[in-house]
């Protein structure tokens, strides 16, 4: 069989523009389907940028809430009777809203502000400069230092704002998990002071953010929160919910989707009708072959293997030129959300296993076809 697969690959290379043809179509495709599919992994990441860097196993908020970033309110209350249920190790409050930084120069930035517990600091993100401990003093907030940092005109530790209309002093410089998917730096300060500077509405609770003392507290806690009118989430299922949102209701998830299928469209029918040619090229070497004793199951399998080498090298192109273009277009803009990720190889492999499978068939019933007779007729 190894001589068999020798003369296969002889024969898939010894026409170079038709397997640079057979390389380039799934090479693009794979290209395509790698950074759509990134886009939407990217996206999805930093929609959920909250979520990720809280780290909080629980969220409890509104059942109105569709995503992070649309907080509903909760009375003050929500918090000590989520306190009281049986199962919950620790519960503490959190705040987000918007305020609006004016900078030295005189221009105005908007920013995302995040409200931390008073007493626990909980979802404190890792320090890079000064200490967490100074938030506590007069007018303290945290920068990020993300790709939205420079926005702020990179300040640095003592750096003052004037925050919606109150004095706002940099006690320190941050790093999180996950950048703002909406372009804005984000400020972290107590939860206090976050509901004393920013305006409000009558209530100031964003989420409560709870510790449960087991995973399987978690069904009970859901069920006393939702007797009290409200929800709970995990917090997978949050991310969830949030990334549902932008997938159905803002249009993102379709348009994405439908430019992968495009994507594997074109690279299908491409790379279908390139090996097809080169099997209507190759049927007099196939007919020889059969003709001096090839069985049916080898000549399969000279174009299973010949269909698997190009997909296999065509995807691996795809992968690293993907990479190579996400790379370039982070280190030119840092703001760019794509990532790749494992589920966005295994998506892009089983469509390339789709187009090699489709591109196989038609090659094997062509060949199948042949006999040795017509051949040596011609």
């Amino acid at each position: 069989m190894s001589g068999i697969l020798r003369i296969a690959y002889r024969l898939l290379v010894n026409d170079r523009g038709k397997f640079a043809a057979l390389l380039i179509g799934i090479t693009f495709a794979v290209l395509l389907m790698i950074m759509m599919t990134s886009i939407y992994a990217g996206v999805m990441s930093r929609a959920s940028a909250t979520i990720i860097n809280t780290g909080a196993s629980m969220w409890v908020m509104d059942r109105g809430v569709t995503s992070v970033v649309s907080s509903v309110p909760l009375p003050d209350y929500v918090l000590d009777a989520v306190r009281s249920v049986p199962g919950v190790k620790y519960a503490v409050p959190m705040f987000t809203g918007n305020g609006l930084v004016k900078l030295p120069d005189g221009d105005y930035q908007a920013v995302s502000i995040v409200g931390l517990d008073d007493s626990t600091l909980f979802g404190r993100p890792r320090m890079l400069a000064g200490r967490i401990e100074d938030v506590y003093a007069d007018n303290g907030f945290i920068v990020v230092k993300d790709a939205e940092y420079s926005k702020l005109r990179s300040p640095g530790v003592g750096t003052q704002f004037e925050l919606n209309d109150h004095r706002a002093v940099i006690v320190g410089i941050a790093q999180v998990a996950s950048g703002s998917l909406f372009g804005i730096p984000t400020l972290y300060t107590t939860y206090s002071r976050a509901t004393q500077d920013l305006p409000s509405t009558r209530f100031t609770l964003s989420y409560v953010l709870v510790e449960p003392k087991s995973r399987s507290d978690v069904p009970a806690i859901e069920a006393a929160v939702d007797a009290l009118g409200y929800r709970a989430l995990t917090r997978d299922r949050f991310i969830a919910r949030t990334a549902e949102f932008y997938k159905y209701q803002t249009g993102l998830g379709v348009n994405l989707l439908l430019m992968t299928l495009i994507s594997f469209i074109v690279g299908m029918s491409i790379s279908g009708q390139t090996f097809y040619t080169f099997i209507l090229e190759n049927l007099e070497k196939f007919g020889a072959l059969k003709a001096i004793g090839a069985r049916s199951s080898e000549l399969i399998g000279m174009i299973l293997f010949q269909a698997a080498f190009t997909g296999l090298t065509g995807y691996g192109l795809g992968v690293g030129l993907s990479a190579l273009l996400i790379a370039m277009a982070k280190l030119r803009l840092p703001t760019y959300a794509a990532m790749i990720t494992f589920g966005n190889l295994g998506v892009a492999f089983i469509m390339v296993l789709i187009i090699t499978t489709v591109a196989s068939y038609i090659g094997v019933r062509r060949v199948l076809r042949i006999e040795p007779f017509d051949v040596f007729r011609g």
